[in-house]
């Protein structure tokens, strides 16, 4: 009886104890809870930093979460509108009454023309049935898609008014590098990503752009003339390839595809994923092919009534925006390069005339003179000659005059190196350069091909090289901490992957050049290099980069502190002729200040453009530093291409001996 006494007591004893543990815990817990900052808790450890970055740089090329939505639910509108105006005029429109084809010559009312709802309905077959409940099923997908969307946007909306301190009234008056740099001093409070305590500009230029830079390079590799246009389900097919069979998470690559004894075993995965996606695009390419041309007629209709002209301009090729796309290179920037490059590149290829065309257009021109004159005559006789058919006949043929003007290159740092120097009156550069630089009436053709180039592109090209396809990913990913798996060619290291026609004496003497196959084609990685580092200063480089980047710099400095007139002058056509006094002007005093130190902008920088457009700091250092090194860099490949052509070519067959002669 004692004993069982004073197990009791020792059971009462421990569960006390036990109990007043407990309390403890839940006290200091508590205090631990409240000392918390109320926001550090929501943006720490964010999982997928890829979608977070990359929504915040939407949010804020977008113009804030109102524009947004706005621009959200306007897409949602004209799909509705679209599809109920098609099926109206397809079932609710008495064509005959329209256009009078009983013969009887009554003018016909609205209410004879237009059918009602009902009357509509009526006419409706089952393949109207099908392709409706198709697009409202693509509704339903698509105000998912935009809910889920919208939350998120929200979402990032709160960091910017509340981490950041942004609010959305002055989100279009600030760069995009100014909200970078107060992302990476909020990663020191917040601690959005964990593995590494401070963030560069360049991981956040990695997470937003990891699959555009192994796009970049693949385009580069696969040099197809069938990436031009809008392809059906997504930009391409490579870039499902890329975000759906060969990455497991939005950061990390699958583990087979690094392994060279799976490489076989994944083609051949590759190769059926193709093939399906092949499948699904030609299934519903019919329908996608429907929707195109609708899109493109109600799109453009008021444009070609109002100035047709334009149908006739050129623009930027999607193949060529992908082609001159530098490597970490942001949508807003290339967009930027591209505006800066449209005037040479439309005056390099006017400079261009074609015989042929100038006799056909003559000989037209003289047939409708002709015409034209025997009309006028007939008029003069009797002016009901214009009133027959109840039509008017007037006309106007305008000469084609060739106008050769003296640009004949263009901007060098926008475009590619095509090795233009003695060779840019050649067809062939033209020839090249017109496949980045097209008509849009010929982008406007191949949107209305592209369900139908999808299927063939993913068959035809992607197919055959699923094998060189899974060696690239395994030959060119590395691991970055904090980062995860990216495109080497993004890390821009020029010594491994740089072009030695491209750099100077102390980044080739550091070791051996890399070969052909890791090599970054027209000096990719040099120009990614420097636009890179001038669009963040405050970016530190390795110390190869850091020193490519110091030689180019010093290379370019002496002129423009001299502000030489002579370094500027055989670039006269890369700027508008008002533009150049600004230039030579201001280069002296820039780098003298130093790009820290700039006050006011520039007069050559048209100060209405929108902040949120400018790329990097926005002092005016950067668009003179870019261009100027861009220059200086093209200018280096020439001469040493020019050099190495001017030497003797090495025997690479022995000779034989005597002995064999005899």
């Amino acid at each position: 009886m004692y004993a069982v006494v004073m197990n009791l007591g020792k059971r009462a004893t421990m569960q006390n104890y036990a109990s007043l543990q407990e309390t403890q815990d839940q006290e200091e817990q508590g205090i631990l809870f409240h000392v918390a900052e109320p926001t550090r808790s929501r943006w720490n450890h964010i999982e997928d930093l890829d979608s977070f970055f990359s929504r915040m740089y939407k949010y804020h090329a977008k113009h804030g979460f109102f524009c947004m939505l706005l621009q959200e639910l306007f897409e949602l509108n004209q799909f509705i509108f679209v599809v109920v105006l098609t099926t109206y005029l397809v079932h609710g429109i008495n064509y005959a009454a329209l256009f009078n084809t009983g013969g009887e010559h009554i003018k016909p009312t609205l209410h004879d023309v237009v059918l009602p709802v009902s009357k509509c309905v009526e006419n409706f077959t089952t393949i109207t049935w099908l392709i409706l409940i198709i697009a409202v099923a693509t509704l339903c997908l698509k105000c998912l898609i935009r809910c889920y969307q919208i939350i998120s946007f929200w979402d990032i909306k709160q960091f910017y008014n509340t981490a950041l301190k942004i609010s959305d009234a002055e989100l279009d008056n600030l760069t995009w590098h100014e909200v970078q740099s107060k992302i990476i001093k909020v990663q020191v409070e917040q601690q959005m990503c964990i593995h590494k305590r401070d963030l560069t500009e360049l991981d956040i230029y990695h997470r937003i752009l990891r699959q555009e830079n192994y796009m970049n390079k693949f385009t580069v590799i696969g040099r197809v003339r069938l990436l031009d246009g809008r392809l059906a389900i997504q930009h391409s097919g490579f870039a499902i390839l890329v975000a759906v069979v060969s990455f497991e998470s939005p950061w990390h690559l699958r583990e087979d595809y690094k392994k060279a004894g799976d490489r076989k075993e994944l083609a051949r995965q590759l190769s059926r994923q193709i093939l399906w996606l092949a499948f699904i695009n030609l299934i519903f390419a019919p329908l996608i092919l429907v929707w195109q041309v609708l899109y493109i007629f109600f799109n453009y209709a008021e444009l070609i009534k109002r100035e047709p002209g334009k149908i006739g301009v050129r623009n930027w090729s999607l193949y060529g925006k992908l082609y001159i796309r530098h490597f970490n290179e942001l949508d807003h920037e290339l967009h930027a390069r591209l505006s800066r490059a449209y005037r040479p590149a439309t005056k390099y290829l006017a400079s261009f005339t074609s015989p042929i065309m100038t006799v056909i257009a003559q000989h037209l021109a003289f047939i409708c003179g002709a015409l034209f004159s025997v009309l006028i005559a007939l008029t003069i006789y009797d002016e009901d000659v214009i009133a027959v058919e109840s039509r008017h006949y007037s006309g106007r043929v305008d000469d084609m005059v060739p106008r050769v003007p003296s640009a004949r290159r263009c901007d060098a740092y926008a475009l590619p190196a095509f090795e233009l120097e003695g060779r840019a009156h050649t067809s062939k550069i033209k020839e090249e350069f017109q496949q980045l630089f097209q008509y849009r009436i010929v982008g406007l053709i191949e949107d209305l091909l592209s369900p139908i180039l999808t299927p063939y592109f993913l068959i035809r090209w992607a197919y055959p090289r699923s094998l060189e396809i899974v060696d690239f990913f395994r030959n060119f990913t590395v691991s970055v901490v904090g980062v995860g798996d990216v495109c080497s060619f993004a890390q821009m290291d020029v010594k491994k992957h740089g072009n030695p026609d491209w750099q100077g004496a102390s980044v080739q003497s550091e070791g051996a050049a890399p070969d052909q196959y890791t090599q970054a084609e027209d000096g990719k990685v040099e120009l990614s290099l420097v636009h890179f580092t001038t669009t963040n200063p405050n970016w530190v480089p390795p110390i190869s980069a850091q020193q490519f980047v110091e030689e180019v710099q010093d290379q370019i400095k002496p002129h423009l502190q001299d502000s030489n007139v002579m370094f500027f002058a055989s670039y006269q056509n890369f700027f508008d002729l008002s533009s150049m006094a600004d230039i030579t002007q201001y280069t002296g005093s820039m780098m003298n200040m130093g790009p820290g130190l700039v006050q006011g902008v520039p007069s050559f920088i048209d100060v209405k453009t929108s902040a949120s457009r400018m790329e990097g700091p926005s002092d005016g250092y950067g668009l003179l530093s870019m261009t100027s090194s861009a220059l200086a860099l093209h200018d280096r490949y020439y001469m040493q291409s020019q050099m190495k052509r001017s030497l003797p070519a090495e025997e690479t067959t022995p000779l034989l001996s005597p002995q064999s002669n005899l």
